[in-house]
């Protein structure tokens, strides 16, 4: 919206700050949401990165196109491109608008040049269930959606988000760096932590700082496994950028990772139904209820831990049906077939599996997870050759940290339990956690 007193079509002065705090602000707020209204950040008629992130990535938008300002309009665009629903126009009536109201469903609201807001109760309650509307049905309400079915601007696993974010996203190189070589430098974890804690504290204002250094924080806090410190500054982000996917993605991985598993299941469980099937919500829903079983068995609890391996086959199933890509959830489905001695089963996934990941290598950087999946099928599959083929590739690939390799084990380890439960072969699997650990030890 505007800011301050501006002239309408007509000369009519409009005070929009007066709109904000005596119809929008309580509106919002009467809808339970939080209101953010970004603050005049133009250079040279330039539109600031942060004004972009919270256009494009806040759950709800109100635009206000009185007077027709050419800002507003172009701000409206940005988020009509990327956004095919939750946003909302306003104007105030008697407004002459370049284009056909009909087309967007503006709301009026009531202003008179000398009385002002003329109502504000009828204007506020219209308001107010807009965007409990908006909340309810996600209606489409951008015309380049409506017009264009099924437009969609990008088509990426969504398992690759994290693992290529710092390659593919353009943000503050300064910080990029320091952030790079603190995670890099020559010393242990904790001293690593608390140099990532001073720069956080020292370097950044979080509720001014730009989306990608913000992610870059979290994914480092990650790297060097330090959880509980990845949900604190996940609950400290600025509202547009916690309640993105990838971020409640990664505070269920997080409070998963410190054992608030009951935790880690509501906030996986709220993205899928806001935001639909992903391979990369499954695959970090279907590891707590791994995680899960693990803890029934070691519990001897042998029918909570069947309850919970049937729960966690059936989120990876949905993880790798949503996307055949991402061939981790598929990887974790046969470990678990595995367990549950369904051969039959492996006979016809394992194929399928490696397949995804062998198109993956045709068309893009391998990575750990890559030639990780690839072991654990030779490891299921009894080939030791292949294990220790794939075990040397995935050592020669770049790391974020040690949790990477202990996911891997922990696989292992579920793989050794049951074959020593049913009295078959470990030997592949032991010799490969072997070798992990090692690496681990290493640093």
């Amino acid at each position: 919206m505007p800011f301050g007193e501006k002239k309408d079509t007509d000369g009519k002065i409009i005070n929009f700050d007066e709109i904000y705090k005596k119809l929008i602000h309580p509106a919002i707020e009467a809808a339970d949401m939080e209101p953010i209204r970004a603050d005049e950040e133009t250079v040279n008629g330039i539109i600031h990165k942060p004004m972009y992130e919270r256009l494009i990535l806040c759950d709800y938008a109100i635009a206000d196109l009185t007077t027709a300002n050419a800002n507003v309009f172009y701000e409206l665009g940005i988020r009509h491109a990327v956004k095919p629903y939750t946003t909302i126009t306003i104007f105030a009536s008697g407004s002459k608008l370049p284009f056909d109201l009909n087309a967007v469903r503006c709301l009026p609201y009531s202003y008179h040049k000398t009385k002002k807001l003329t109502s504000i109760k009828n204007d506020t309650a219209a308001l107010v269930k807009k965007l409990k509307n908006a909340k309810k049905r996600k209606d489409t309400d951008s015309p380049v959606y409506q017009l264009v079915d099924g437009i969609a601007f990008q088509n990426s696993v969504a398992h690759q988000k994290t693992d290529i974010f710092r390659d593919q996203v353009e943000y503050n190189t300064q910080i990029k760096k320091l952030l790079e070589k603190t995670r890099n430098k020559d010393a242990g974890k904790q001293e690593k932590i608390k140099a990532l804690d001073l720069i956080v504290k020292k370097q950044i204002s979080i509720e001014d700082e730009e989306a990608g250094v913000l992610i870059d924080v979290m994914l480092s806090y990650r790297s060097l496994s330090a959880f509980d410190k990845m949900i604190a500054f996940i609950e400290s982000l600025p509202t547009h950028i916690k309640n993105t996917v990838m971020v409640q993605e990664q505070l269920g991985f997080a409070l998963n990772r410190v054992n608030e598993k009951d935790n880690a299941i509501q906030v996986l469980e709220t993205v899928i139904q806001q935001n639909g099937p992903s391979s990369e919500t499954y695959g970090i829903l279907g590891r707590v209820y791994k995680d899960k079983y693990d803890d029934s068995v070691k519990d001897n609890n042998q029918v909570l831990a069947d309850a919970y391996l049937d729960k966690a086959i059936e989120t990876y199933q949905k993880g790798f049906e949503s996307d055949w890509r991402d061939a981790y959830p598929g990887i974790n489905v046969l470990t678990l077939f595995e367990i549950k001695g369904d051969k039959e089963k492996i006979k016809i996934l394992s194929p399928v599996v490696e397949y995804s990941v062998n198109r993956k290598l045709q068309t893009k950087i391998p990575d750990y997870w890559d030639y990780a999946t690839l072991l654990e099928i030779a490891v299921i599959g009894d080939n030791e050759s292949k294990a220790k083929e794939n075990l040397t590739k995935a050592l020669a690939c770049p790391i974020e940290g040690s949790w990477m390799f202990e996911t891997t084990i922990k696989n292992l380890d579920l793989i050794i339990s049951s074959r020593v439960k049913k009295n078959s072969d470990f030997s592949i699997a032991k010799e490969i956690k072997s070798l992990l650990q090692q690496q681990i030890k290493k640093g």
